[in-house]
């Protein structure tokens, strides 16, 4: 069959009526735990795996890399490793990660475990299809189903289904199993807005055979919203729409971890060359190889392995912060990964339908040509669509001037036939629902308006047929075959429906075929954009100029046109039409080939104007994000026109700055006079369209970018999705900054399949605002602290034992042995170090009232090399200032050295994260407080290492004191001169 597989369904077993369908994998992604856990230890210990497995190996068959005792070699390598967290690292790093895939698994699970009958002979609605299946039958009386996608495109959009023809008009459900029939269908691809096949009935004489497509399908993972339906199977598994559009989820990484990692990189260089220069000094004497690896792994806490687990533990602490936001509601953190990197995006790309719009449509605009209404003049549309019905014809009396009569009459037929056509070429089904008083077929039967509600595949169409209703020409009554009018005097207009030609993104129309049963007549009505129309309709010249108009207004303009046929003409086109949908080889093509051959000179009814309003506090949201040097650059499939509107509606493009549009190009020496046009403007916004934009980016794209880039808005029309994901992905590779897309909101109007697959998940585009400005400002500064205090705590002691082991010949002997090493990093000093993820520098008021402190995050400053290098001078400074202060002040025995050195050493850590600390928290002053509780009742315990008795005197007392305040004083003085005479922006609001 070429490139359709035949997949023969033979409908016609009773004995295998109880079998049930085998479960279906909706995610094509198997959650084991060694599936994620091999990635997650080469993504967090591949700098240090080499290097540890080596000294453990030597360890056990090389007795001179021994430091000391092999009790007091292990701990530091072994025992410190589980108790200093480097083993800890793995495991919280590993929960953290199962967690979240233990959630979507037990969440697939349960979708995947539902059991569904093979036949269903009165099932019921809202419920969830289990598997790509053709429509057969419906218990709907209209003989359609409406259903919801929400989670396979994300749309919330009703898509209208109509079942087999043949298989619809059986008596019952039951006799599916009698008849003799196969489906040939395509082979699976990852296509859900097509599908080619053919149903074939051979038990009949002739044979039936019905071209099916896309109208004919249910896929899986949507949701029957109408009804009960039954249909046959033919993708299962991994073969399914939904799930051969699923990508394997990626384990994302942050840049602030790669920033973390390059410096790590760096300690790590640190470690080996302080090794090499201990070893050198010795001038390489006796096994100098072997002193090599005692170094390295004297020194090895330069390279703090416990900062891995912070900043886990970190991510954790601002995700809960982030859900727990009582004002930002519904927000979610679904990568709990990368909530620092929410305080330095450069670049934020949002849609525009449901995103900066509400995604409601309310009609605002009908234009004749020659004459307009908008809301205020409603009221005289309804009054020619009243005497249209109510009034017979008559020919205007003699005595009158028959050329103001004949205006009147022309104006009065002509929005008669307009809202007719409105009111007819659509895929709106009336949905009459029981409301407690009247019962639903009584209410379907006298077409109850008050239990009436539109079902349709968009909300234009609703709003569309919604005015119709107000201007007195009701869509009452909707099946398959047949559609129902009422007049303002109540009488119902009967229609057939012969064709219909449904709306797609290739098209951007949708047309209809119908039979007025009272006249006989046959029409072609269709409406579409104003870019297909006006090569389909009669030459006119209004229609370009008032569509540019009305989209200057913000409005979505639909251009309404029709076309009589007689019945000759529409019976060689349905002829013409059924060939071509049978058709196995290019059905597509040839279908197209046969309705284009009825479009052409169309009469030009109206244009259609709805409006879909923005969304709560956009504009200052919008504002807030480009005072915080945040670029937004809007990606919609709306014409230029009313993007534009929009754009400046929603202040995406303030008043004063001016607007560069692209015009049209199709070659690359047009492409580059456009560039060299745009290139002279400065401080521009730039609207252009996705044709200009596929040629600028196929053959000068760098150039293309790096302007694009220097605009302060760019807004990119009528762009394809494929195009937005380009765009994203070209926008992170040139400029190598931190990205954002922003796509439909999830509730109330759009799905939950975007959402679910999101970072970050928000109710309303103006929590944006607030989750960036407050939340991730936030969490970057606070990992950024966090991160410089673990850094600091290592290279501070690492400090104290190089210059310990070069004042005793660079001997490799360890300053700290036993519980004291294990205790510096974890029950001394963590809690306070850690304590600083509660942190800020300014109310949350504050900083959403002055974006600009965002964008001082935006140049890396709180995590940089330069910040890195200044931390580890103090290090350098302060490890050297306790280690030769304590060897300068102590008395007889190297015990004392010991317990002045450590105790200073504990005493400067938390001094430090005092000094740091800008806004004061109790669990801070808590931690602290514990902090130095624990040194103080250890000591007790610790009498190996220290000398119990000197610590009781004065003379240990004062010593420890002049180190402290010699080593943290300075810093001090230095931080008060700083703020003193060059103070950060936020100290000036919080003074």
């Amino acid at each position: 069959m070429g490139d359709l597989r035949p997949r023969t369904v033979w409908l016609g077993h009773p004995e295998k009526r109880d079998q049930r369908y085998p479960r279906n994998v909706i995610n094509n992604q198997k959650y084991n735990f060694f599936t994620f856990l091999p990635g997650v230890l080469y993504n967090q210990f591949k700098y240090f795996f080499n290097l540890y497995f080596l000294l453990l190996a030597c360890s056990q068959f090389v007795d001179e890399l021994r430091l000391g005792a092999l009790y007091t070699y292990w701990v530091p390598l072994v025992g410190k490793s589980l108790l200093k967290n480097k083993l800890v690292v793995l495991f919280i790093t590993i929960g953290r990660e199962a967690v979240e895939e233990i959630r979507c698994s037990i969440r697939d699970k349960e979708v995947n475990s539902h059991i569904y009958s093979k036949l269903l002979p009165r099932g019921k609605s809202n419920q969830r299809v289990p598997a790509d299946m053709i429509f057969l039958r419906t218990t709907e009386r209209n003989g359609s189903c409406f259903l919801r996608t929400d989670q396979l495109d994300g749309e919330t959009d009703w898509k209208l289904r109509l079942p087999v023809a043949c298989t619809q008009r059986l008596p019952t459900a039951a006799d599916l199993l009698q008849i003799r029939s196969y489906v040939y269908a395509e082979e699976p691809n990852i296509d859900i807005h097509t599908f080619n096949g053919t149903f074939t009935r051979e038990d009949g004489d002739p044979p039936v055979n019905e071209s099916l497509s896309i109208e004919n399908t249910l896929w899986a993972s949507t949701v029957i919203a109408s009804g009960s339906i039954v249909g046959v199977v033919i993708y299962t598994g991994k073969e399914l729409r939904g799930v051969m559009n699923t990508s394997n989820p990626k384990n994302k990484m942050g840049l602030f971890d790669l920033e973390v990692n390059c410096l790590t990189k760096i300690l790590f260089g640190a470690l080996v060359v302080v090794s090499l220069v201990m070893v050198a000094l010795q001038h390489f004497a006796g096994r100098w190889y072997l002193q090599i690896f005692r170094f390295l792994l004297l020194f090895s806490n330069i390279v703090p392995i416990s900062l891995r687990v912070n900043l886990d533990l970190g991510k954790m602490v601002f995700s809960w912060m982030i859900n727990r936001d009582s004002k930002i509601p519904g927000t979610v953190v679904r990568a709990s990964t990368i909530p620092e990197e929410l305080g330095r995006i450069s670049y934020l790309l949002t849609d525009k339908t449901g995103t900066l719009t509400q995604n409601e449509m309310v009609f605002r605009r009908l234009h004749l040509g020659t004459v307009a209404y908008g809301m205020d003049s409603m009221d005289e549309v309804q009054s020619h669509v009243f005497s249209a019905y109510t009034q017979p014809p008559h020919d205007p009396p003699l005595s009158r001037a028959p050329a103001a009569t004949k205006v009147r009459k022309t104006i009065s037929s002509r929005v008669h036939e307009a809202v007719k056509a409105i009111a007819l070429v659509h895929n709106v089904t009336p949905v009459y629902e029981a409301n407690g008083v009247t019962d639903q077929a009584e209410a379907e039967q006298h077409y109850e308006d008050t239990c009436r509600v539109y079902q349709a595949a968009s909300p234009d169409e609703v709003s569309l047929v919604q005015w119709t209703e107000s201007v007195g020409l009701t869509l009452v009554g909707r099946d398959q075959s047949s559609m129902q009018l009422r007049t303002p005097s109540g009488q119902i207009l009967n229609f057939t429906i012969l064709q219909i030609f449904p709306f797609t993104y290739e098209s951007k129309r949708m047309g209809i075929i119908v039979r007025d049963e009272s006249t006989g007549e046959i029409t072609f009505y269709m409406k579409g954009a104003d870019a297909v129309m006006a090569g389909i309709v009669q030459y006119n010249d209004w229609l370009e100029e008032e569509c540019g108009n009305m989209a200057r207004e913000g409005l979505r303009v639909l251009v309404v046109s029709k076309k009589s046929l007689t019945e000759e003409q529409y019976q060689d086109f349905e002829a013409r039409y059924v060939q071509a949908k049978l058709s196995v080889h290019d059905r597509s093509l040839k279908v197209a080939t046969v309705i284009e051959s009825l479009e052409m000179e169309m009469e030009l009814l109206c244009l259609t104007g709805v409006e879909d309003q923005l969304q709560t506090d956009v504009r200052p949201t919008l504002e807030i994000l480009r005072n915080a040097g945040i670029k937004v650059w809007m990606l919609t499939g709306d014409k230029m026109e009313t993007a534009t509107c929009t754009a400046k509606n929603a202040h995406l493009v303030t008043r004063n700055q001016d607007i560069h549009i692209f015009r049209a190009v199709t070659t690359r020496g047009e492409a580059h006079l456009e560039l060299n046009s745009f290139r002279r403007k400065h401080d521009c916004a730039l609207v252009i369209s996705g044709d200009s934009l596929e040629v600028c980016l196929k053959y000068y794209e760098y150039e293309f970018m790096e302007l694009a880039c220097q605009s302060p808005a760019v807004v990119c029309c009528r762009c394809a999705p494929t195009q937005k994901a380009q765009i994203v992905r070209l926008l992170q590779e040139r400029t190598g900054k931190l990205t954002c897309a922003v796509g439909e909101s999830p509730r109330p109007h759009e799905g939950k399949q975007a959402s679910l697959a999101a970072d970050f998940s928000v109710t309303q585009f103006k929590h944006l605002g607030r989750l960036l400005m407050v939340h991730g400002r936030n969490s970057y500064k606070r990992s950024a602290a966090l991160s410089q205090f673990v850094i600091h705590r290592s290279l501070c002691i690492s400090t104290m034992q190089a210059v310990f082991s070069s004042v005793f010949y660079f001997a490799s002997v360890p300053l700290y042995q036993g519980f004291l090493i294990v205790g510096y990093s974890t029950i001394y000093t963590m809690f306070p170090v850690f304590s600083l993820v509660l942190d800020k520098d300014v109310k949350s008021e504050v900083a959403m009232l002055y974006p600009e402190l965002y964008k001082d995050l935006l140049k890396g400053r709180p995590l940089s090399f330069k910040t890195f290098l200044i931390w580890v001078l103090i290090s350098i400074y302060q490890g050297s200032i306790i280690m030769y202060g304590a060897m300068l002040l102590f008395e007889s025995e190297f015990v004392h050295i010991v317990a002045i050195s450590f105790t200073s050493l504990i005493l400067t850590e938390l001094l430090m994260v005092a000094l740091t600390v800008q806004t004061w928290h109790w669990l801070m002053m808590v931690a602290e407080l514990l902090s130095l509780s624990c040194y103080v009742a250890s000591l007790v315990f610790l009498h190996d290492y220290i000398d119990v008795y000197f610590i009781a005197t004065v003379s240990f007392l004062w010593k420890v004191t002049v180190i402290t305040l010699v080593s943290c004083l300075p810093l001090y003085i230095l931080k008060y001169l700083r703020r003193r005479f060059s103070p950060p922006s936020y100290s000036k609001l919080t003074s």
